[in-house]
């Protein structure tokens, strides 16, 4: 973990995960970066809460029910990052749509990772799609959230080739890898002054 450092300012980070938490661990294991993960949040036990105890970091489970309004899932989420104070919230693999209760919270501080070229491919399933649809090239994409799908401002890309051999595991693999490369170049070029500018 990278503490946060009283003499140097890092831009605090709040990575929201669902999953093994591979992408966190990138974030987390980066040379000398001028950001913090400060907090990471899941909707479920997983490997990404695993990895951020591992190291020290608050880890916070908001899990979304279906016995209660996803408008107070949105709520509880919003409150539950803010009180991490971030400048940057990260959704690395976190596989819920995150609604506009809470993107208020964070406006144009809320980034995203998709395993494509967009806006080519939104959704869940990137990855397939663009197999099935024959391209040639495919990659990754880092964007701001908005609430549409994979439909916010493009912030960084990186192409990878697909190959004729591959199919959706082997492909994703490779996507994963420049992916994990292309979110820390971003967090370690963001201005903390810029985006603690625009804090509610």
């Amino acid at each position: 973990m990278v503490p946060v450092s009283e003499d140097r300012q890092l831009t605090r980070v709040v990575v929201l995960a669902s999953g093994a938490g591979t992408l966190l661990q990138a974030i987390l294991d980066a040379d000398d970066p001028n950001y913090a993960v400060v907090g990471v949040v899941t909707d479920k036990p997983c490997g990404a809460g695993d990895r951020a105890a591992e190291s020290g970091i608050p880890v916070e489970v908001v899990p979304l029910t279906g016995d209660r309004p996803r408008t107070e899932w949105d709520e509880r989420l919003r409150e539950t990052v803010a009180a991490m104070q971030p400048d940057l919230v990260v959704s690395a693999g976190f596989m819920k749509i995150l609604g506009p209760r809470f993107l208020a919270g964070f406006p144009d501080r809320v980034i995203n990772t998709h395993p494509a070229l967009l806006p080519s491919f939104p959704g869940a399933h990137a990855v397939p799609d663009a197999l099935e649809h024959g391209v040639k090239v495919s990659g990754c994409t880092v964007h701001l959230v908005d609430e549409g799908v994979d439909t916010g401002p493009i912030l960084a890309q990186s192409a990878v080739p697909v190959l004729p051999e591959d199919d959706v595991e082997s492909l994703h693999e490779r996507i994963k890898t420049v992916e994990r490369r292309l979110i820390v170049e971003l967090l370690d070029t963001v201005d903390p002054a810029d985006v603690r500018g625009t804090a509610p």
